[in-house]
């Protein structure tokens, strides 16, 4: 039997300059000190269950994807369909609709968009029949966009958390979706290394007001040879370990309004939509609303481009560089659906420079 009779909670406190101090406290209150002003607390692992026991299971914002108290990413290439998909998930958590393929299941609630992607008259566009009979939000949808008369800005990205802080406290909304991810790094970050500060600003925000994320993302120009995986995130090493959950949408190779989504990462559930299970869709605008239509379940390799003869390949290689001898090897890829490596290997091998 051990010789510990009880067990006192450890706080590691940090000072501003750097040196630490442990100090230890007795408390009734299980759930005292989860959240404090010091770095580390530390209880029993048992403990840590007892108080877990006592909060509510999280619920599905959109089906297994992503979850209530989650920091998700959606991610897909420019002009794919984020922001779409983004307001389509935010209309249906303020109305409570689902589809067949991922069910909502919590209670209707307000939505906070950040829309940095859309001017308003754009965004009026997409929800409206030629700017007449436009859709009906629900009424605790909010939108909001960067104000361009404010010029207090000193730190764009704290004075935006500041700002979002302060919308949620008087909205009272619990769900936030921003949009996107690429346009407030830019404003002040030159590497996507960078976006680490910004996360996890992201992420105290969430935890201080128990809040779900769901963050969009846009990712580098990806081959449409190549199946989707978490390294098609911009900055993915940083951006990912923050994530909770990670879904992505990729373009199809049948159809150019033809889409297809995969999950990518999950800490809630096991992974469903894996690459032999993504959800089917299409980009359809019937009257005033443009969405995703969810048509069934399929596996990736069918909306993948299928690969060319080696030595077609080649000759496509071979005859691009000819006509465009000042393209780098990534252009040469991205413009015939294939890899740095091979456009490299197969100019050596004629004898052509690759620089």
């Amino acid at each position: 039997m051990s010789g510990f009779k009880e067990f006192v909670p450890i706080n590691i406190h940090v000072n501003s300059n750097g040196a630490g101090r442990a100090t230890s406290s007795k408390s009734p209150d299980k759930t005292k000190n989860i959240i404090s002003d010091n770095l580390l607390t530390i209880k029993p692992a048992n403990e840590w269950i007892d108080i877990a026991k006592n909060q509510p299971m999280p619920n599905m914002l959109f089906g297994p994807l992503w979850h209530e108290g989650e920091l998700c990413i959606l991610t897909a290439d420019t002009n794919v369909g984020k922001s779409i998909l983004g307001v389509q998930i935010a209309d249906c958590i303020t109305k409570g609709l689902c589809n067949p393929y991922l069910p909502f299941r919590a209670e209707p609630q307000s939505v906070i968009y950040g829309d940095f992607e859309l001017s308003y008259k754009q965004f009026e566009n997409r929800y409206s029949t030629d700017y007449c009979n436009h859709y009906q939000f629900a009424d605790n949808l909010f939108r909001l966009e960067i104000n361009p008369d404010f010029s207090e800005l000193v730190d764009f990205n704290e004075q935006l958390l500041l700002n979002l802080e302060l919308l949620v406290e008087q909205t009272g909304s619990r769900v936030i979706i921003i949009d996107n991810l690429t346009f407030l790094r830019t404003q002040s970050m030159d590497t996507a290394k960078e976006a680490l500060p910004l996360m996890q600003k992201l992420k105290s925000l969430k935890t201080k007001y128990g809040l779900s994320m769901l963050v969009l993302a846009h990712s580098p120009k990806r081959s449409l040879f190549n199946p989707l995986t978490r390294n098609d995130i911009a900055g993915s090493k940083h951006l990912a370990n923050f994530a909770d959950s990670i879904f992505a949408i990729g373009e199809s190779a049948q159809d150019k309004s033809f889409r297809y989504i995969k999950q990518l990462k999950s800490r809630a559930v096991e992974i469903v939509f894996d690459a032999e299970n993504v959800i089917e869709c299409q980009l359809t605008k019937a009257s005033n609303f443009l969405k995703f239509e969810f048509t069934g379940i399929g596996t990736e390799r069918n909306h993948l481009k299928e690969e060319q003869g080696k030595e077609e390949l080649e000759e496509k290689i071979l005859l691009f560089r000819k006509n465009n001898p000042n393209a780098s090897l990534r252009e040469m890829a991205n413009h015939l659906g294939t890899n740095a490596v091979r456009v490299m290997r197969t100019l050596k091998r004629n004898n052509i420079d690759c620089q």
